[in-house]
């Protein structure tokens, strides 16, 4: 079951906004779902809240170093609290997934993402679990820097946050293990919003 839920991004005002920190959208939005604040934890090297969810025990993590450096934050993590890599969930921005859409998936590569690059190398294994947050791709590989350290529109925004909320709904299930049913619900969810993003263009 799912112990420890990171959010991936950069610190600073200045990315709050970015898509690359979609991550951290997520557990922010889980945060104020349940009425906890993350707090800072030098030895973590991140921000860290502790929470009864479902009757669970689930710890929060934004990592506070920048992207290409979050292993190093949840390497330090995972070894203080004995979290092995598998009751980790992930949350990223995904290129490879248009907005309005989110799938979870248990290890495989990084993909060229620094932040999933850096947990493999701390953590030893890519076998951790990962929620995919969809921001779409610019279509030329040579503007996907600037892409993802640039802001949505509003329209893009909605439809990442809709993905999230979802994807927030299966956390009972991976908060148990149920890792097919969280898989099918949330799936399911994305054919739907997607059907209703069209319906609506």
């Amino acid at each position: 079951m799912i112990q420890l839920l990171v959010g991936l991004g950069n610190p600073g005002p200045e990315h709050a906004l970015d898509r690359h920190n979609a991550g951290f959208w997520f557990i922010d939005q889980v945060a104020t779902a349940v009425g906890v604040s993350l707090k800072p934890e030098r030895g973590f090297f991140g921000d860290v809240a502790r929470l009864r969810l479902h009757g669970h025990e689930l710890w929060l993590l934004q990592p506070s170093t920048y992207m290409n450096r979050s292993g190093q934050s949840v390497g330090a993590f995972a070894r203080f609290y004995k979290i092995a890599p598998e009751n980790i969930l992930v949350a990223h921005d995904e290129l490879d997934l248009p907005p309005g859409q989110a799938k979870l998936k248990l290890g495989g590569g990084h993909a060229g993402h620094n932040g999933l690059r850096d947990l493999i190398a701390h953590l030893g294994t890519p076998n951790f679990w990962r929620l995919r947050l969809g921001i779409g791709h610019p279509g030329d590989r040579a503007a996907v820097v600037g892409f993802v350290l640039g802001k949505p529109p509003q329209s893009e925004l909605k439809l990442i946050e809709q993905a999230m909320e979802q994807s927030q709904a299966v956390l009972p299930q991976l908060l148990k293990g149920e890792f097919e049913a969280a898989m099918m619900q949330l799936h399911r969810g994305n054919r739907a919003g997607g059907q209703a993003a069209k319906a609506g263009a």
